[in-house]
């Protein structure tokens, strides 16, 4: 067998290449493959608050200094804020510049507001309680409920708070840090077998897209969607190519890494599929626990890049395609509602059309029911969108270890050169008990 069909790389390239195939020709039989792709994620979110906890604790009970911790917490939090920004305005630029939406004349009375019902529903829910309810939704009712909702921002609160508990503790807390770091090597093994099945969940899930949108779908919002393709490419390449130069790595290398996972990404539309597989890659690259811990489950709610190049984008595009003209204060409202609403929208059913009908909610000039008109390539849209968020967060960690130097440079630079070598076990923290255990 080929060296390339035995890669994992190479068996999500295949099983794409066949679900492309399944759904053109067999859409039927296509649309029953759904349950391949769903239950493949399924799998991964399984252990994904667990493995959050267990990372997390872990970091920051093996950092042993909490002032640390609390400095990588607020890096972080600068960071996505100055990124969100330039992503949101590198969307509203790229729009006034092509204008994808000038000439389609839509009108809008034409529209059916039925297949917005559901996300307006969702929308005016993430509006009407504003930053309070938000705060207050990151407190969980119980510690189990954290865990059983899958809710990554109560886990992580959760786990801070346990993780600092155990080094205030000291010594007497040490039994329960390796009880702590020897579940993360057992949740990080289970990550690695659930990883093997990745081929059938990719083919399960580009084989119902094509079978049930057709690749045709594209043709009507082209425009729109090559547009926003570009503009995550733009970002991706230039401003977080420019940000790894600055931490002295390469963007080009990055991604070469992580292909398996951007491959499984790219079907699945989802990058909570890969989100384990993630956190183990940058911890084998180098970086501290704590980093990876913090950084990555935080960023997954407040880092969407591709995201937020989206809300402004579509936002101009819908005014573009109904005629409707908009003020500079506008513009600065859709930049200031999106700095907001894009924050914590992982997990929310059908987020991207709820947060943009969220944006527009507060700018009356842009009808609503314009979002409509996206719909239809959302999926696709989609692609992009997960793909540029999961690089933004990988981008993102590797900046603020570099920054906070919690990262072995030869290490990572070796592992991007493909001169390191994979192991089999995860990277356990220098002098962490489990660490000492291996090296015996």
């Amino acid at each position: 067998m080929p060296r390339f069909a035995k890669s994992l790389f190479g068996q999500v390239v295949i099983a794409l290449v066949l679900g492309v195939l399944v759904g053109m020709f067999f859409p039927q039989f296509a649309a029953k493959l759904k349950p391949l792709g769903d239950g493949f994620i399924n799998l991964i979110r399984m252990i994904i608050p667990v493995l959050v906890f267990c990372v997390v604790v872990h970091g920051i009970a093996g950092a042993g200094d909490l002032k640390r911790v609390g400095r990588v917490g607020v890096k972080a939090l600068i960071y996505f804020e100055v990124l969100t920004t330039i992503a949101l305005g590198l969307g509203l630029v790229l729009a006034f510049v092509f204008k994808p939406g000038v000439g389609m004349n839509v009108d809008v009375s034409k529209l059916d507001p039925a297949a917005m019902s559901t996300y307006a529903a969702n929308a005016t829910k993430m509006t009407k309680g504003g930053t309070v309810d938000f705060l207050m939704g990151l407190i969980p009712s119980t510690v189990v409920n954290a865990f059983a909702t899958g809710d990554v921002l109560q886990v992580l609160l959760f786990a801070v708070l346990f993780g600092c508990a155990l080094t205030l503790l000291g010594e007497r807390g040490k039994p329960v840090a390796v009880v702590v770091d020897a579940l993360s090597l057992v949740l990080f093994k289970i990550m690695a077998i659930l990883i093997k099945l990745a081929p059938l969940g990719v083919l399960g899930a580009i084989a119902f897209t094509v079978g049930q949108y057709g690749i045709g779908s594209l043709e009507q919002l082209g425009m729109l969607v090559a547009l926003y393709f570009v503009a995550v490419a733009l970002f991706v390449f230039v401003v977080l190519g420019v940000v790894m130069r600055i931490a002295g790595f390469s963007i080009v290398k990055l991604l070469r890494y992580f292909r398996e996972e951007l491959a499984v990404v790219f079907a699945t539309t989802s990058s909570d599929a890969v989100l384990p597989q993630i956190m183990a890659k940058l911890r084998h690259m180098g970086i501290r626990d704590s980093t990876v811990g913090l950084v990555i489950p935080t960023g997954y709610s407040f880092n969407l890049d591709a995201f937020s190049i989206y809300i402004t984008l579509a936002a101009v595009f819908i005014a573009q395609a109904t005629n409707t003209p908009i003020s500079m204060s506008d513009l600065l409202t859709i930049l200031a509602i999106a700095l907001v609403t894009s924050k914590g929208a992982h997990g929310v059913p059908g987020s991207a059309i709820v947060v943009l009908a969220a944006t527009l909610h507060a700018i009356p000039a842009i009808p609503a029911i314009g979002l409509v008109l996206v719909l239809s390539v959302d999926w696709f849209m989609g692609i992009a969108r997960a793909l540029g968020n999961l690089v933004g967060n990988c981008v993102a960690t590797v900046a603020i270890a570099a920054w906070e130097g919690d990262i072995d440079r030869a290490r990572a630079h070796a592992v991007l050169d493909g001169t390191f070598s994979p192991e089999d076990e995860p990277l356990a923290e220098p002098g962490s008990p489990v660490a000492v255990a291996q090296a015996h």
